[in-house]
């Protein structure tokens, strides 16, 4: 006697499972341009390194000898597997079974997810294809939804739990609803496939029944909507850009808030200088530049990665390296609202600095903030509301701060760019004060510039006499700056503080783990 038969039997089960929606379902899948859950997870991961969870969890049938017949397997698949050689837990709807809406095993192995991550303190990837629950419920049709027990957690716990610990990223590939869009903005990095995803409340069928409106899935959550109002920091061109630029955000990451990012070795001299940057910023104080230029002159080549660009575009954010060290960048665009800070902005710049804080890693500002955005539209969108909590989230920051001073520092949003202790360097091209440059004459000269004879050119006299107070070098004679630098010394400035932060890095991870 032995146990053959019944390992023959799991054998089957395992093949059953692999069949996934059965091949109608899949070859529906691949004529629609998307990718069914298991290759995702073979694109994603470093090759033979998924190890499945409940790989044969599912309803199945069986004849009068008791013989399976057929298997409808759950539709999320979960488990552990490797990126670049670093252990994960990857885990997503299968849209072939029951078009991703979960099915009883299905469900519990979704809500398992973030528990498993957790234990295991390793990064969580979500892919997201699917809806949330139906009316019928998860259970047999026509039983209904009876709801959990009384003494159950809320699914939202162990959520929350994971953006605290570990770092979070999920990939919308396909329709994404009901709970799996809550998981979905409920990450550390969103992306979406720009063609293929679509983020909802609710479905077309849903909106049209309450509103009587008839749309289509892209028209109520596409890409180009959701670039736009934050939802998604970024959109890929494809799947396999989606998992590259996972890949790309998690390299940047430590695996959970106990540890510190590794620094990578890098051939990129630590003092390398690029003479471009003596004359990318305009002597004409009203021209714009690219800061992002900037950003990939200075720091390590081709390691610079962005996130969140469509939104509040008057500021940019992203990771990058610095003679091998991860950093988080936060600039100024000039190009947007002269790089003011509107309420998007600010909405962008509070998560953005808390994602840095709750993962310990080091922040370099690059500065060229007018101040906050003003008008009309401003104050509706409630910018100082916003802008008041980007400061704050500034001041109540732990990490390591380098701000460089590229160009304007004014009004209270500049507040928002210098961390506690922080080091200050400053170009020459900088400038800083209690307001701008502009406003501030108009506003402190009103009466002069009106009684003269050409106002204008009175304006434009009282302004340049008035730049020659907010350039740098009386602050540096204060000591309100650490140092002026040549442009082109950026990199090694920026290099030594790195090395030099590390001790503060590891003595802060000590006092968090004790």
């Amino acid at each position: 006697m032995n146990w053959k038969k019944e390992t023959v039997e799991l054998k089957k089960r395992r093949s059953l499972a692999k069949q996934q929606g059965g091949d109608k379902a899949i070859d529906l899948q691949h004529a629609k341009g998307r990718l069914t859950l298991r290759e995702r997870i073979d694109l994603l991961l470093d090759k033979g390194s998924f190890q499945e969870q409940g790989e044969i969890a599912g309803g199945s049938e069986t004849n009068e000898k008791g013989e399976i017949e057929s298997l409808t397997p759950a539709n999320f698949i979960l488990g552990f597997g490797k990126i670049s050689g670093k252990q994960v837990v990857v885990g997503g709807e299968d849209f072939t079974v029951k078009g991703g809406s979960p099915n009883s095993a299905g469900l519990r192995k979704s809500v398992y997810t973030e528990e498993l991550a957790l234990k295991y303190k390793v990064p969580l990837i979500r892919l997201h294809e699917g809806g949330g629950g139906s009316v019928a419920g998860p259970g047999k049709k026509g039983k209904g939804y009876g709801g959990d027990p009384v003494f159950s957690k809320s699914r939202f716990k162990s959520v929350a739990d994971t953006l605290r610990e570990i770092p979070v990223a999920s990939a919308a590939l396909g329709p994404v609803a009901g709970m799996p869009a809550a998981r979905f903005v409920a990450s550390h990095f969103r992306v979406m496939t720009k063609e293929t995803a679509q983020i909802l409340v609710a479905g077309p069928a849903v909106v049209e029944r309450a509103f009587g409106k008839k749309m289509t899935k892209e028209e109520l959550g596409g890409s180009q909507i959701h670039k736009l109002n934050g939802v998604t920091d970024n959109v890929a061109e494809s799947e396999e850009d989606a998992f590259k630029q996972i890949g790309k955000f998690l390299s940047f990451f430590p695996q959970n808030v106990y540890e510190l990012t590794p620094r990578i070795e890098s051939d990129d001299p630590h003092d390398r200088e690029e003479e471009a940057l003596l004359s990318i910023i305009p002597k004409e104080r009203q021209k714009s530049y690219e800061m992002r230029d900037i950003v990939n002159l200075v720091f390590d080549k081709g390691s610079f990665f962005e996130m969140t660009k469509f939104f509040g575009r008057g500021i940019i954010t992203g990771f990058a390296r610095i003679n091998g060290y991860a950093v988080a960048i936060f600039a100024n665009d000039s190009n947007f609202y002269a790089g003011s800070m509107s309420a998007e902005g600010a909405q962008k710049t509070t998560r953005f600095l808390k994602l840095c804080d709750t993962f310990n890693i080091p922040i370099v500002s690059l500065v060229d903030e007018p101040g906050f955005l003003i008008g009309p539209e401003a104050e509706k969108e409630g910018t100082i509301l916003h802008g008041t909590q980007a400061v704050l989230a500034c001041t109540e920051s732990t990490v390591p701060w380098t701000t460089v001073m590229i160009r304007k520092s004014f009004g209270v949003a500049a507040a928002a760019h210098y961390g506690p202790d922080g080091y200050v360097l400053a170009w020459p091209s900088s400038e800083s004060g209690p307001l701008p440059l502009e406003g501030g004459v108009a506003v402190a000269f009103k009466k002069e510039i009106a009684a003269a004879k050409d106002p204008e050119a009175k304006r434009k006299e009282l302004e340049n006499k008035m730049a020659k107070n907010q350039n740098p070098f009386p602050r540096a004679e204060a000591f309100s700056v650490h140092e002026i630098i040549d442009p082109r010394e950026t990199r090694k400035y920026i290099s030594l503080w790195a090395e030099r932060i590390q001790h503060q890095l590891r003595a802060s991870l000590i006092k968090r783990n004790s």
